[in-house]
């Protein structure tokens, strides 16, 4: 909501249609009284109060679109987008090139979930406005919501462009980057699942997560595959010395060595990569679809994506900055820390919900449930529909030990959204806590897709034999049986592939 009270600010005065007398309006005065009281009051943030006045001079002069984009912006300022979108689409309709209201439907529609929609009117903004630092960073962030990645870092850079200390631009242009870096993974998943480029990528993603032990296996078995593909050794070599092995890092920093340097005449997509030509590789890669192309593109959109990333860190202090840290911080499972960085973020954007959200999820995961529940309770009494949240209040109370209070909560979650797989398996969890197994065995059945350790086949036998059906018990026990053979032979198999051994 930021940016959108920015915009508003900019354009608050410059639209307010100037009442003249009229023989048709024996209360000119008035009217222009009332409006200079609305104007007084939007300048003041009272939002609400505006609106009855702005109402009244719609009825005074109707078909103004001047008069209409007030209404249809004090209304959305206060919070009401459903009633205003009707008046800002009325005003562009009797005024197309109106570019504060298509820059407010946009907000509008993006506030209500209609996204395509907020794309088309943010586009006709910027064809009025090409340089509207606001609409690009509405238009950048609703197209990369929409999975268009692509069509996103076009406008990030615009704004980054315009704006070269803009936070927002280079945080939006990183995470731009990183999905279509995932993107190109994806691909080279479907074409080439297990090959070395395959490997390559998902080793250089665990040790980014300092997961080395699975990095160290997955390098292992590329460099076993293609023992002369450079980048392999030299990512070995960085794992032995982040795990305190500098012996055994310098025998694969010269294995690295004395590999031959690429044929730059035919081998272009990892010259183009040496020489940190990125966003050429990135075009070069797209004319040919294979794996060794899609690996490429993910690496070289992967450092376009950090070079956004550290020049947002030069930046003044921003809740993109701490936004970045905070995503770092769980991806390395270290919670507690990703949720300083949200109560930092939440400084920038007080009244921000999606960084609330955020701040209690890794609240809940740090086993801090005292200090998420009322984060998450707070964001339902907002969004009391949502499926999600009702989900997470319960889920939390459940934490708690407060089974009897989640399971209405959780009812809810489930009744919204049957395919809501968590919320079964957390209200299958509150019924068994409050002695309720013939509740439980419903949820539990749907949530038996998610078991991967038997968990929740040991529950249902459990409720099965608590609810009088031993033989159904017994068929789900040897099931739950099964599986804790087959994790517990996975386990050792994985155990010593795991094991970071000398070159």
């Amino acid at each position: 909501m930021g940016t959108l009270v920015k915009a508003a600010q900019a354009f608050l005065f410059c639209f307010i249609s100037f009442l003249s007398p009229s023989s048709n309006f024996g209360q000119s005065d008035d009217l222009a009284l009332k409006s200079q009281r609305a104007k007084e009051f939007m300048a003041d943030g009272k939002f609400a109060e505006a609106v009855p006045l702005y109402r009244e001079l719609n009825q005074a002069v109707p078909n103004n679109p001047g008069l209409l984009l007030n209404l249809g912006m004090a209304l959305h300022m206060a919070g009401d987008e459903h009633n205003s979108i009707p008046q800002l689409e009325a005003a562009v309709k009797l005024d197309p090139k109106l570019a504060p209201a298509w820059l407010f439907l946009g907000a509008a529609r993006l506030q209500l979930g209609r996204t395509p929609a907020a794309v088309e009117a943010l586009r006709v903004v910027l064809g009025l406005q090409p340089d509207h630092r606001g609409a690009l960073e509405m238009l950048a962030g609703a197209l990369l919501s929409l999975d268009r990645a692509a069509e996103a870092a076009d406008q990030y850079r615009k704004l980054a462009d315009l704006d070269p200390e803009s936070s927002p631009a280079w945080y939006g242009l990183g995470r731009s980057y990183e999905s279509l870096s995932l993107r190109a993974f994806d691909e080279l998943q479907k074409t080439a699942p297990e090959s070395v480029y395959w490997l390559a990528l998902v080793g250089e993603a665990r040790l980014r997560e300092q997961q080395f032990s699975s990095a160290f296996y997955l390098y292992r078995h590329a460099v076993e595959k293609m023992p002369t593909m450079r980048s392999l050794h030299a990512a070995v070599a960085e794992i032995y010395r982040q795990t305190g092995h500098p012996d055994w890092a310098n025998v694969e920093e010269e294995k690295e060595r004395q590999l031959p340097q690429p044929d730059c005449r035919t081998q272009t997509l990892e010259c183009e990569f040496q020489a940190g030509q990125y966003s050429g590789l990135v075009v070069s890669a797209q004319r040919a679809n294979t794996p060794e192309s899609y690996y490429w593109r993910s690496r070289a959109y992967n450092e376009l994506a950090l070079q956004a990333f550290t020049r947002l860190g030069r930046l003044p202090p921003s809740r993109e900055q701490h936004e970045l840290k905070a995503h770092i911080y769980s991806g390395q499972k270290r919670y507690a820390e990703a949720a300083d960085e949200w109560r930092a973020a939440r400084k920038f954007s007080p009244g921000d919900p999606q960084i609330q959200k955020q701040l209690a999820i890794s609240l809940k995961f740090s086993q801090d449930y005292g200090r998420a529940l009322p984060l998450f309770q707070d964001l339902l009494r907002r969004r009391p529909g949502s499926a999600e949240l009702s989900y997470l209040v319960g889920d939390t109370l459940l934490d708690l030990q407060r089974a009897e209070e989640a399971i209405p909560l959780l009812k809810r979650a489930v009744d919204r959204d049957p395919k809501l797989l968590a919320a079964h398996k957390s209200l299958a969890r509150a019924d068994l806590a409050a002695g309720k197994a013939a509740e439980a065995i419903p949820h539990l059945k749907v949530a038996l897709a998610t078991d991967e350790d038997g968990s929740l086949h040991y529950q249902l036998a459990r409720a099965y034999q608590t609810n009088g059906q031993p033989g159904l018990a017994e068929q789900v026990l040897a099931d739950y049986q099964k599986i804790q053979g087959s994790a517990a032979a996975a386990r050792e198999v994985s155990k010593r592939e795991v094991e970071i051994t000398p070159p």
